[in-house]
């Protein structure tokens, strides 16, 4: 009985991500009418097709899935609607690269199919990151093109998960007593819980619960979030040197252990700062094609604590952008390593 119940609650999803065997909600943008054929099928078999968009209302009779509206539309919901996935037919869609000018932004991947490689077609500016290193796949001469895509399918997914699950267990099993530590030094200073809950987008744009040590006197978690500061008089004693050392953000490994972060990636950020700068920073939201990450490229090449400018900022999401399109089980153990020998003490952190 015991094992049943583990094996419908833990190994099955647990398998069903690591193989990429979860279901997500894909549309389609174009006419597809030949999704009838095999070689197409091939393409949607992980995904549900929940409709499609098209300017063309005449292409209605020749898809076998329900229309959404036009192109317009397909703006409007892409942000409003639970879509996970947006395929296109370049071929069908004249205003192509408007189309995915407007996409950039959103936590939705984006892949084309056609009967040619168009990639050539698409103008997509280089500096802006906005190609995540495009995955090109050819099945009897149907172009798949990846534009907008998290690196961990298939292998590199398995690879990504165990690396989290067996590293978080035995960093855990080595920082208990730490834990214990600063749980009753926090305790014992101040009036409060000892944890703190934050809401963070995840992957996919997804809200996640991460846990931190309580290191200011009052709590945020809403909309508004207010940045630490030098001197800040939220902040106890305790909190201080906790922030400063990064202690404070130890119990994210329980998130990793729970599969909602990672140890390497992209800092989670409050919510309203992905509102504010994904109208500033173009390709802002690709940084949530991965998990959150405890440390990452950006942490250790010196851009932590407050980003109290777009600079500042542009800065960090370069660097999450360039460890998605780069990433490798070699990265991680680099990133791992000089957060322990220099990555600890961050002078940046109030």
């Amino acid at each position: 009985m015991i094992s049943s119940h583990i094996n419908k609650f833990i190994i099955i999803p647990e398998m069903n991500a690591i193989l990429h065997l979860d279901t997500k909600n894909a549309v389609l943008v174009g006419s597809f009418p030949i999704t009838l054929d095999k070689t197409y099928r091939h393409f949607f078999s992980n995904v549900k097709i929940i409709g499609y968009y098209d300017d063309d209302d005449h292409n209605i009779q020749d898809m076998q899935c329900p229309y959404l509206g036009n192109l317009y539309a397909l703006l409007e919901d892409i942000n409003t609607e639970n879509i996970d996935v947006v395929y296109i037919n370049p071929e069908s869609i004249i205003m192509i690269n408007d189309i995915i000018d407007q996409l950039k932004n959103t936590t939705c991947s984006i892949i084309l199919i056609s009967n040619t490689n168009c990639l050539n077609t698409i103008h997509i500016s280089t500096k802006d990151y906005f190609l995540l290193d495009p995955k090109l796949e050819n099945v009897n001469d149907i172009f798949l093109i990846k534009l907008f895509d998290t690196p961990f399918y298939g292998f590199n997914r398995f690879i990504k998960r165990a690396e989290d699950i067996i590293l978080s267990i035995i960093i855990l099993i080595l920082i208990s007593p730490i834990l214990l530590t600063v749980a009753l030094a926090i305790k014992l200073t101040s009036s409060g819980p000892v944890l703190f809950k934050q809401t963070r987008n995840g992957l996919n744009g997804k809200p996640i619960t991460v846990f931190k040590f309580r290191s200011m006197k009052v709590m945020e978690n809403g909309h508004e979030v207010k940045q630490a500061t030098k001197n800040d008089p939220r902040v106890t004693k305790v909190g201080a040197f906790i922030r400063r050392t990064s202690l404070d953000e130890l119990p994210q490994f329980f998130n990793v252990l729970s599969g909602n972060m990672s140890i390497v990636g992209p800092r989670p950020h409050a919510v309203s700062h992905n509102e504010q700068y994904r109208a500033l920073i173009p390709g802002y939201m690709l940084r949530h094609k991965v998990k959150p990450g405890i440390t990452g490229l950006a942490q250790i090449r010196g851009w932590r604590g407050e980003t109290d400018t777009l600079d500042k900022m542009e800065k960090r999401v370069e660097c999450d952008l360039m460890y998605i399109k780069n990433w490798s089980l070699w990265l991680d153990i680099k990133i791992i390593f000089l957060t322990i020998f220099k990555g600890f003490i961050n002078k940046s952190a109030y």
